[in-house]
């Protein structure tokens, strides 16, 4: 019962779509009718610059942090994987928002800083290196989040199985996610910064 109760609790928190409400407490748009038509801090910053942009991802981490520490709170070590995967899918699918949502990068960085920092930090780290080399925030997401499981196997000690399992599938929903932006690289099309 707890464990429903904390996935309940998680998505939803993972439906307060900071793009969302500050393209429209701000700027009276709808983040998803510009760009990439997603609700995330990349678009948010391309569609509405780099003080929104910011706050986006300050709010998407935060809410990724807030979750996890309700799910730890209520179950443990368990619960805190249940809040982190269903903050990151009610931010990627919200009901409120008709399931178009994100691509939960930010999220999933919230999550991971209290899962795992240590790992988190090497992720973001190579991520980040990526962007700033490429100008492709996409390519530094995927590449980031696909790690994400290797480096649990090759940095983490002693293994810790449920990590790993956990790791490969928010790396599998990021990949999923980002599926438009992995075949508009392969045909360098992909947007840069």
């Amino acid at each position: 019962m707890k464990f429903i109760l904390i996935a309940i609790i998680s998505y939803l928190i993972g439906n307060i779509s900071f793009a969302y409400i500050l393209g429209k407490l701000f700027e009276k748009k709808d983040v998803r009718e510009y760009g990439s038509g997603n609700a995330g801090a990349t678009n948010a910053l391309r569609t509405f610059g780099k003080k929104i942009g910011a706050m986006v991802l300050v709010g998407d981490a935060l809410k990724g942090v807030a979750a996890v520490l309700i799910g730890r709170q209520l179950g443990g070590q368990e619960g805190a994987y249940v809040a982190g995967a269903l903050v990151i899918i009610g931010h990627n699918w919200p009901v409120l928002l008709k399931f178009r949502g994100g691509k939960g990068v930010a999220t999933t960085i919230g999550v991971m800083i209290i899962i795992n920092p240590f790992l988190t930090s090497i992720c973001a780290a190579l991520g980040i290196i990526i962007i700033i080399f490429t100008k492709t925030v996409s390519l530094g997401s995927i590449i980031g989040m696909a790690l994400a499981p290797i480096c649990a196997v090759i940095f983490v000690r002693p293994f810790d199985l449920q990590l790993f399992i956990f790791c490969l599938f928010i790396a599998g929903m990021s990949i999923f996610r980002h599926k438009s932006n992995i075949k508009r690289l392969l045909e360098g099309k992909e947007n840069k910064l």
